[in-house]
């Protein structure tokens, strides 16, 4: 593979020593933050995002932990899933947050602006990264009987965010900014009257415009229950519907790894189609290149660059033109998103665009490296092999730089957010798929 599209690292630091630096810093964090212990009449085991910041479960935060616990203690890696799949409903409910320690559950609904659901989990769904997520470790650890045993609580989640989520056209809706996973992205803003805000005043205000959301909701909200009436928040979000139709093939394919003859996989693959030709039809900007979310109460697209907008590179039927217009004119353009350390939540030309956290709000232009993760895949998928590549090793630099960081100034590698935090040690998979063992050296490559 040529590496004419990687230059020197900006730190000076070597990719060999970057990674070998990210990979200690991402072990130690996975040990840290590991959490075992009995509630429900349940035994738990899962990996907390940071002991300081979020010391619950997390849904995407899990997936993303088992992702890189594949790659180094592939028992823990499915223990997290199992551990994450307690919080089921019968009827295919996956809450974001599972509160397993009693004692702190008053505190969540406060500092989190959570409304409980049974109790104990969240009422509020997260991306369902978890298809993708039982793939890696089913990849990594090969256990038909495992993969037997959760692929069908998965399929069941899948077909409750199809039954109770999707509109006609197959886009799953969410109900709030935090489903979304992006939490206080600038995109929300205009929908949650927050436009207008100094920038020392963002995050206290989109703090008290969640906890308004909520107070809006009926006391009979359940997760499934459309928001109505005027301070409502009914939105198509492009990065969860991407990563909703990128599992679904990844439910085919799981499927058809137990059996080639079930039809459960073709089903799981005509809805994956059925949300990417619904993307590329109501999301696509054939002048802006971009794919936009959509506010349901208008209907209208909301035009503000976000890494959600690059999102769809990932999914095979988005058309390549399309993709390569999107790499091209957006995420490797150093105006934009190929910044010092990419990718950043916000385009740098945005004017809400944040790098050194002075809001004090989450995406809101820093990087993270979930983000980064998924992006490295889409560049692969699309033949840029040398682009991916240099991501990778990007990543693996602020990493080493900061250490496991929620997120990291797009300019400086700084570490920004929540220290000691889980979901950055996907940098060990970022790793394995560019050939590189723990300790830096070359390996061999993933297909």
């Amino acid at each position: 593979m040529s590496t004419a599209f990687r230059p020197p690292a900006a730190d000076g630091t070597a990719p060999a020593a970057a990674a070998a630096a990210a990979a200690a810093h991402a072990r130690h964090t996975l040990a840290a933050n590991h959490r075992t212990g009995t509630d429900h009449g349940l035994g738990y085991d899962f990996t907390c995002p940071s002991p300081d910041s979020y010391p619950f479960q997390w849904a995407w935060d899990s997936c993303y932990h088992a992702i890189a616990l594949s790659r180094v203690d592939p028992a823990r890696a499915a223990a997290e899933i199992d551990s994450l799949l307690h919080g089921l409903t019968p009827d295919g409910f996956l809450p974001h947050m599972l509160l397993w320690q009693r004692d702190l559950r008053a505190r969540a609904t406060e500092d989190f602006r959570i409304a409980l659901w049974d109790g104990w989990t969240s009422i509020t769904v997260a991306p369902p990264v978890l298809a993708r997520a039982i793939e890696r470790v089913y990849e990594e650890g090969g256990d038909r009987t495992w993969l037997a045993s959760v692929l069908p609580r998965a399929e069941a989640f899948f077909d409750w965010l199809d039954r109770r989520r999707a509109l006609p056209n197959g886009l799953p809706a969410i109900h709030q900014p935090d489903e979304s996973g992006l939490d206080s992205s600038s995109k929300y803003d205009a929908a949650l009257g927050i436009a207008d805000a100094p920038a020392a005043e963002v995050a206290d205000r989109w703090h008290q415009a969640m906890r308004e959301l909520l107070r809006h909701y009926q006391p009979s909200r359940s997760p499934d229950s459309v928001p109505t009436g005027p301070g409502a928040f009914h939105w198509v979000d492009v990065l969860f519907g991407t990563v909703y139709a990128d599992g679904l093939a990844a439910l085919s394919r799981l499927r058809a790894a137990l059996d080639p003859a079930d039809p459960a996989a073709d089903v799981h693959a005509r809805r994956a189609a059925r949300v990417t030709n619904a993307l590329v039809a109501e999301c696509w900007d054939e002048e802006a290149g971009a794919f936009w979310d959509i506010d349901l109460r208008s209907g209208e697209p909301q035009k503000v660059l976000t890494v959600s907008s690059l999102f769809p590179i990932l999914l095979d039927g988005v058309p390549d033109r399309l993709a390569q217009r999107v790499i091209d004119e957006h995420l490797l353009n150093p105006e934009r998103f190929w910044l010092t350390y990419p990718v950043p939540s916000v385009s740098a030309d945005e004017p809400t665009f944040d790098p050194h956290f002075e809001t004090g709000a989450i995406f809101r232009g820093s990087s993270w490296v979930n983000l980064n993760w998924y992006l490295y895949g889409g560049l692969r998928a699309r033949g840029r092999h040398e682009a991916a590549r240099e991501l990778a090793h990007r990543t693996l630099r602020m990493a080493a730089l900061s250490g496991m960081r929620e997120c990291y100034d797009p300019h400086t590698g700084a570490g920004q957010g929540a220290t000691s935090f889980g979901w950055s040690s996907l940098v060990l998979d970022l790793m394995a798929a560019e050939g590189m063992a723990a300790d830096g050296t070359a390996g061999e490559e993933r297909a």
